[in-house]
């Protein structure tokens, strides 16, 4: 049996099973974001499928050849962020696609290669794997192959991914370890609505084919001040959230507000100052911001739903380990999901929850 059961089992014998909400993480909603001061726009409160509806708004006016596709999108999606869009563009380009993510990755590719701007849904990013060969062999490797004479950029996957509480091992994987080994794609995950609006209408004009994974917990978590025009956010760019000088703490998605809330905890509780970073974009990913950060503090925790073997953290760590080590005050941690198949009930204990970020930031300190 996987080593890594023994750990979750040991943790389920200590703790009361309770039914998780997206209460297992406090929202920190963007309150002076940079997009929100350079755009020059009016601002509207959405929460953040309505922020993506309003990117999609605005690329498919803007850009007549952008086509909108994918399972059920054409009413709207499982999570209305495509609502009321093919009323108002026609079914033309605004439109349903067989159940093949297959299918909707290969037509996708076919379409931007010969001059659409794609935008295609993979309804939740576990379904994403049987289009994973059109996705790595094919749409990351158009330009390169062809000596940049073809390629398929202006392509950008939509993928809904991560816990929601009630998803188990078919409906709450984070998946984006797997395309960030691709060179020839690039990855994003936004942590909030001003950020997936920016990121992905950065992603929609972006020359390379782009994957944006929005955690889908945050879809309806809280709401933000969103311009209501043009905006983008810069791909491959960091932020960091909070100054620190004791622990860099890193994370993106959902995992940020986590780390935003355990920064304050450590503060009040223990006078540990941590400095928050939301790596926002994974390939490429920010190595300045980081190893500055790092520089800093000497202790570094990556947190990040995925499976601890070989998630985006791993990658993370050994980089910091070979840029920063004579900085380094103790051993890079990592504070992720389990080397499991993801649970249904038991979703609790799989998440890397404030109490488990928690825990890291005192063996760091202690170390």
């Amino acid at each position: 049996m996987n080593k890594s059961f023994w750990p979750l089992m040991n943790a389920l014998k200590s703790r009361t099973v309770v039914p998780l909400s997206r209460s297992h993480f406090t929202y920190y909603p963007d309150k002076a974001s940079k997009e929100v001061a350079s755009s020059g726009n009016v601002t509207e409160k959405m929460n953040m499928f309505q922020a993506i509806n309003n990117a999609m708004d605005l690329a498919l006016a803007q850009d007549s050849k952008a086509l909108l596709f994918g399972e059920d999108v054409g009413f709207g999606g499982v999570f209305r962020c495509s609502m009321n869009l093919r009323d108002k563009y026609g079914k033309e380009r605004v439109f349903n696609t067989p159940l093949c993510e297959q299918g909707i990755a290969g037509f996708a590719i076919g379409v931007a290669n010969v001059g659409a701007t794609a935008i295609a849904e993979i309804q939740f990013a576990d379904y994403i794997f049987p289009a994973f060969d059109q996705i790595v062999n094919e749409a990351a490797k158009y330009r390169y192959r062809s000596g940049g004479i073809f390629d398929c950029g202006s392509l950008t996957f939509r993928v809904p991914c991560g816990a929601v509480g009630h998803g188990a091992l078919y409906h709450s994987q984070s998946p984006e370890a797997y395309f960030a080994h691709t060179p020839g794609l690039k990855v994003v995950i936004p942590r909030g609505p001003i950020k997936a609006k920016g990121l992905l209408l950065a992603c929609i004009r972006e020359p390379d084919p782009c994957i944006i994974f929005e955690p889908k917990t945050l879809y309806r978590a809280a709401v933000e001040e969103v311009p209501t025009g043009d905006y983008v956010s810069e791909l491959g760019k960091a932020e960091v959230l909070r100054k620190g000088k004791d622990v860099t703490l890193i994370a993106w998605g959902t995992q940020v507000h986590v780390l935003l809330e355990v920064a304050e905890i450590a503060n009040k509780e223990f006078q540990i100052d941590c400095e928050v970073i939301d790596l926002v974009s994974i390939l490429p990913w920010d190595r300045d911001a980081v190893y500055k950060s790092v520089k800093k503090t000497g202790r570094v925790i990556v947190a990040h739903e995925a499976p601890l073997t070989q998630g985006f953290g791993a990658e993370l760590a050994a980089s910091i380990q070979e840029n920063c080590f004579l900085r380094l005050e103790a051993p890079v941690k990592r504070v992720t999901g389990w080397d499991t198949p993801f649970p249904h009930v038991f979703e609790p204990f799989y998440l890397p929850d404030k109490y488990r970020c928690l825990a890291a930031i005192k063996e760091l300190v202690n170390y």
